[in-house]
C-alpha cells in the first residue's frame, strides 16, 4: 500500500504533466529525483508530510553531493523537491513547508561547446554512402546544423511539419510550443533531396504494413529515427570528419554561435532556438566575447 507521501508524489507529478505542460523528459527526471528522495526519507522512517524536516532535505541534498552527482543534478533534484512541498501546501495535503527558506544554488556558468567554421563545413561536406540511409544522415546533420534544432526536435518531425516552398518548418519544444524555424541553403537542398529523391520512400517500404507513419526521419525499419539514432551518427560522421565525440546538441551550439557571430539578433537568434527565456540565449554572447578575447591574445603583437 502507497504511502501518504507516495500518493502526493504521484498527485504532484500528475499536477506538473497537466496544469504546467512540462516536457516529457523534463517529467521523466522529476520522477527520479522525487523517487530517489522518498527512498532517502523511507530509510529515516519518514512516511507522511509532516514528518519531512528542513534538516531531512539538507541531508537528501548533501547525499546526492557526496555520491558525485554535478551541480546541475543537484539543483534539479532539489527543484523537484521544493516544488513537491509547496504543492502538498497549497493543495493542504501537508501543514509544514520544509524548504520554503531552502534557495537553490547557483551554478558555475558552462560555455557550451561548439566546433569552428571550418569544422562544420569538413562534416557536412565529407562524402555519405551512396544509400537511402546515407542521404538520410546527410540530412540530419544539415538540419541539426542549419537550424538548430535539438535532437528531440528532429526526431519529432512528421512530413506535415515541413514547408521548403516557404522555406520554414514547425518545430514542437520543449512543453509542446509550437515555432516556426526557417530551413534554406544547403539544410533546405538536403531536405529536399532526402525527401524527394527516394531515400525517404525506400526506408518507409520497410516498414510493416499498416505501420506506416508521417516521421520525416525513418530509420531501416521504416519507423521513426531514435534519439540515440542521431547521436550515434554524430559521433560516427563528426569522427570521419576528425571531431572526436560529436553530440548532436553541439551542433545546435555551433549555429547559435556562428549566427551570432555573423550579426544576429539576438532576439532572433531566441526565437529561432525556442528560449522562453533571453538569459539562456545570451550565454552565447559570453562565448562571442570569448572568441574575440582568444583572438585578440592569439593576433595582437603586445597582447
Amino acid at each position: 500500500m502507497a504511502t501518504e507521501l507516495e500518493q502526493c508524489c504521484v498527485e504532484y507529478l500528475n499536477h506538473v504533466a497537466v496544469e504546467r505542460n512540462l516536457a516529457d523528459n523534463t517529467i521523466a527526471a522529476y520522477r527520479r529525483d522525487l523517487d530517489a528522495y522518498l527512498a532517502f526519507l523511507s530509510e529515516r522512517q519518514i512516511d507522511a508530510p509532516d514528518e519531512v524536516t528542513r534538516r531531512d532535505v539538507e541531508d537528501f541534498v548533501a547525499a546526492k553531493r557526496d555520491a558525485g552527482a554535478a551541480d546541475t543534478s543537484v539543483n534539479r533534484a532539489l527543484s523537484a523537491v521544493k516544488g513537491l512541498h509547496r504543492f502538498m501546501v497549497r493543495e493542504g495535503l501537508s501543514n509544514t513547508h520544509p524548504t520554503s527558506t531552502i534557495r537553490l544554488p547557483k551554478t558555475a556558468e558552462h560555455l557550451p561547446e561548439f566546433i569552428s567554421i571550418d569544422e562544420a563545413t569538413a562534416l557536412l561536406e565529407q562524402r555519405f554512402p551512396d544509400t537511402a540511409a546515407g542521404e538520410r544522415d546527410h540530412a540530419v546533420l544539415e538540419v541539426l546544423y542549419g537550424c538548430g534544432l535539438r535532437v528531440s526536435e528532429l526526431t519529432g518531425l512528421d512530413t506535415h511539419d515541413v514547408y521548403l516552398d516557404e522555406e520554414f518548418l514547425r518545430v514542437v519544444g520543449k512543453g509542446s510550443k509550437e515555432r516556426l524555424v526557417p530551413i534554406s541553403g544547403a539544410a533546405r537542398r538536403a531536405m529536399n533531396t532526402y525527401l524527394t529523391g527516394g531515400a525517404r520512400d525506400e526506408l518507409l517500404s520497410h516498414a510493416r504494413l499498416g505501420n506506416q507513419g508521417s516521421a520525416v526521419f525513418l530509420n531501416a525499419r521504416g519507423t521513426r529515427l531514435s534519439r540515440q539514432s542521431v547521436h550515434t551518427l554524430c559521433e560516427r560522421y563528426g569522427r570521419a570528419a576528425g571531431i572526436e565525440g560529436l553530440h548532436p546538441h553541439t551542433l545546435r551550439h555551433s549555429f547559435a554561435t556562428h549566427m551570432l557571430a555573423g550579426g544576429a539578433d539576438l532576439r532572433v537568434l531566441q526565437e529561432i532556438l525556442g528560449h522562453s527565456d533571453i538569459s539562456t540565449t545570451q550565454i552565447y554572447t559570453h562565448l562571442d566575447r570569448t572568441q574575440l578575447r582568444e583572438v585578440y591574445l592569439a593576433a595582437h603583437p603586445r597582447a
